[in-house]
């Protein structure tokens, strides 16, 4: 299936064209959910399964803090999925 034309500025890296939405639905679902505006979203709701779009919100790592906290909201997931992602890191000093 194609994507329409409105969402496919969001695939600037690759031919939209030639996307299947369908087969490469993690890909689209975080790119939409990452850079995607009210109608691409809508788009995004309407086309994939709310569970897709969760697994995706909740293991993919190319999903900003700020888009995942704004979609687990939305989705009122619990605080804990943004935790394991961001969590700060140990300072370790330099042996050398």
């Amino acid at each position: 299936m194609k994507l329409p034309s409105y969402v496919k500025k969001y695939f600037w890296e690759i031919d939209a064209d030639g996307l299947d939405y369908k087969r490469n639905s993690e890909y689209v679902a975080s790119r939409i959910l990452e850079y995607g505006d009210i109608e691409a979203g809508r788009w995004l709701l309407k086309n994939f399964d709310s569970q897709l779009i969760k697994d995706v919100i909740l293991r993919r790592r190319d999903i900003s803090l700020k888009s995942r906290i704004f979609w687990s909201l939305f989705f009122n997931l619990p605080k804990e999925c943004l935790k394991k992602f961001y969590q700060k890191k140990q300072n370790s000093p330099w042996p050398y």
